[in-house]
């Protein structure tokens, strides 16, 4: 069995900034498991521009983006398993893994690192009545079949759910010359980022309905339209409001999911907030010695913020590997008034180091104050223009202030 200092699963933008982190810190032997034929993840399928502009003050595409760390990392001698899928993960930080060249075989680390990103929600999580006829796709497997395979998924288009992926597909297909009616979404606010509701709606004149929702899809062998209703604040279509489209082709893009079946299967605690795992601000799980980073902890609006938490990640997966488990002091930290998750879920305040604290919020305030109260005690406080719900948040919580802290933080947004 071979052993390595981390083990890294996944060679996404978040496997591989953690690889890298992981080595530069000391941890000598770096492994990482990739799945697919090449290194980048998603990165590989999103040629749009966009990425890097927090990190590197430049906009990239995508691969731009991925072949900036795969560069960094073919500096260092870090091991690459491609075309390699991770059967199990045992709580001993063991991996099981199959490839063409060795069969089934296992590895052994002195820490893991979880950084297999997400997958989206399918149509039969929605109950959408209808047939199920050809011309339905997942807003990424779309991209994948326009961006990588060359080819187009149909000719008119309307698009559930108005996640990012979703608005980048809509002007995507626009410029490949498919007729976009209309995306729709059921909550009151879009999901994706404003500058992709400008950019991808606005300036191609793609109409965006919020509350509503696609009622049925017609069509046997193939999607010949869908029927569209408004929702009510308990998001129950609205008798007499429905509208008819014709299209050929209806992508979903309805939420992305953390891959958690190795988490779960390793014993690690998950969070119904994120739906990913509970970790402190070291990135560390429930179970010693698995870190977990990307998409596969929370689901980020831009890569560059997936790469600085994979490094948090790597850093920390390393000097678990030379120094093993270390004592730890926790305290928990909380949803408040209008926030729908804090992550970190707990903080270590034997750990000096100023965090970040990440949050969603579950409407669009103008001017809040963002509030962090241990008990009933203020410990800090933030303003910010706006915050939607389409936009990840954080804040900074200083290390100075972690001998005030006795009980749950609480993150709050006060109007």
């Amino acid at each position: 069995m071979s052993e390595y200092d981390v083990i890294v699963i996944g060679g996404g933008p978040a496997g591989l900034a953690s690889a890298i982190k992981a080595y530069d810190e000391g941890a000598k032997r770096v492994v990482i498991v990739e799945r697919d034929d090449k290194l980048g993840g998603i990165l590989n399928q999103c040629i749009h521009n966009g990425f890097g502009l927090a990190r590197f003050k430049e906009s990239l595409t995508g691969p731009e983006y991925a072949d900036r760390f795969i560069k960094e990392l073919e500096t260092r001698d870090i091991e690459l398993m491609t075309e390699t899928t991770v059967l199990s993960l045992a709580e001993e930080t063991s991996v099981t893994a199959i490839n063409e060249r060795n069969g089934v075989f296992t590895i052994k680390g002195k820490s893991i690192v979880l950084a297999m990103g997400c997958r989206e929600r399918s149509r039969g999580a929605l109950n959408i009545p209808g047939s199920r006829p050809a011309g339905i796709f997942s807003a990424g497997a779309a991209q994948k079949f326009v961006n990588i395979k060359g080819y187009l998924p149909g000719k008119n288009v309307v698009i559930l759910g108005s996640g990012d992926i979703g608005l980048i597909m809509a002007r995507r297909m626009t410029l490949e010359g498919t007729k976009v009616k209309a995306v729709f979404e059921i909550m009151p606010y879009s999901s994706g980022l404003k500058r992709n509701i400008v950019q991808c709606l606005d300036d191609f004149g793609i109409p965006l309905y919020l509350s509503h929702t696609i009622t049925k899809i017609e069509g046997r062998e193939r999607v010949t339209g869908v029927v569209v209703s408004a929702v009510d604040e308990n998001k129950k279509p609205i008798a007499g409001t429905e509208m008819h489209f014709d299209c050929d082709t209806v992508l979903f893009s309805v939420g992305l999911i953390p891959e958690n079946e190795l988490s779960k299967e390793a014993g690690v605690e998950l969070s119904p907030g994120t739906k990913g795992a509970v970790v402190d601000q070291s990135r560390e799980t429930s179970v010693d010695g698995i870190f977990a980073c990307g998409n596969v902890l929370q689901v980020h609006d831009l890569v560059d913020f997936v790469s600085e938490e994979a490094e948090i990640a790597g850093k920390s997966a390393a000097r678990y590997a030379m120094s093993g488990k270390k004592d730890k002091k926790i305290v928990l930290t909380d949803a408040g008034n209008f926030v729908s998750y804090v992550l970190p879920q707990k903080i270590d305040i034997k750990d000096k180091e100023d965090i970040s604290l990440y949050f969603r919020v579950n409407a669009t305030i103008l001017n809040p104050k963002i509030n962090l109260r241990c008990g009933e005690k203020l410990i800090a406080s933030f303003k910010k223009p706006v915050v939607v719900p389409g936009e990840m948040q954080r804040v900074k919580l200083s290390a100075d202030k972690f001998t005030e802290l006795s009980d749950t933080v609480t993150v709050e947004i006060e109007r």
